[in-house]
């Protein structure tokens, strides 16, 4: 009889813990990607109206190139290539007199061969190639080094950075304002 009200007790735990564990779950999965991940940044798919920070074209025109800064604030900045982006990152007051380089949570890019969003950190930058963006030359984003020499070969590019590589210096002076 003793060892029968262990089992049952044992067995009412059981249940207990796994219906805690579910509610958990289904209360982070409520809470959303921000709180199940520690409040990390993630990219935001820009509506039909979304317009580059910089130049002002639509960006959902150009899905391959959409590049995106989000704030510490959950606002965000959408740009219709790295380029528009990068212009915006070393002069954000001349875009957004309300924000500065330190607003910044996050910058992404669209990864060029798989065109999936990625941090921006964690792309190489391909300058001069002959593959033209929405503006003209763009700093081309590519994921891996080993993608990037490729890459480099087979577009003719002239330079290849990482993000935190990149200065002013390397915008393409020709861009359209």
């Amino acid at each position: 009889m003793n060892m029968g009200l262990k089992k049952m007790n044992l067995l009412y735990d059981r249940g207990i813990l796994r219906t805690v564990s579910v509610l958990l779950l289904l209360l982070l999965w409520l809470a959303g990607p921000s709180a199940a991940l520690g409040d990390e940044a993630v990219p935001v798919k820009p509506g039909p109206k979304d317009k580059c920070g910089v130049c002002g074209m639509f960006v959902g025109e150009h899905p391959g190139w959409i590049a995106e800064v989000i704030f510490k604030d959950n606002t965000y900045a959408t740009f219709d290539g790295a380029k528009c982006m990068i212009k915006y990152y070393f002069d954000v007051q001349k875009y957004n007199s309300k924000k500065t380089k330190s607003d910044i949570a996050e910058l992404f890019v669209t990864e060029y061969y798989t065109t999936a969003m990625m941090p921006a950190k964690d792309a190489y930058f391909i300058l001069g190639s002959d593959v033209l963006g929405p503006m003209g030359h763009e700093f081309v984003p590519v994921r891996g080094e080993e993608s990037a020499q490729q890459f480099m070969m087979d577009h003719h590019g002239k330079k290849m950075l990482r993000f935190n590589e990149i200065t002013p210096e390397d915008i393409p002076k020709k861009m359209a304002q």
